[in-house]
């Protein structure tokens, strides 16, 4: 999950990863930062989030990001 953290926090310093639970429903991402932030987490993770994945409950926190990236790994096993 630190990669993820990384790749989050370089892309906006300024919110607050750890401890925010509404990312999506706060508009605190919005649609260009989560583009920009499948495309990290295909490269980075060697997943493929598809067009069904992106919705607000996949990437509304860290955490929820994290088990939609565990979920796709095990997918490709």
């Amino acid at each position: 999950m630190e990669e993820l953290m990384e790749i989050l926090e370089g892309m906006r310093p300024d919110i607050d990863f750890a401890n925010e639970t509404s990312l999506v429903t706060d508009r605190l991402l919005e649609s260009f930062d989560i583009i920009s932030l499948v495309t990290e987490i295909n490269d980075e993770f060697d997943v493929k989030v598809k067009p069904a994945d992106l919705i607000p409950e996949n990437f509304d926190s860290v955490e929820a990001m994290w088990a939609l990236i565990e979920r796709l790994q095990d997918e490709d096993f």
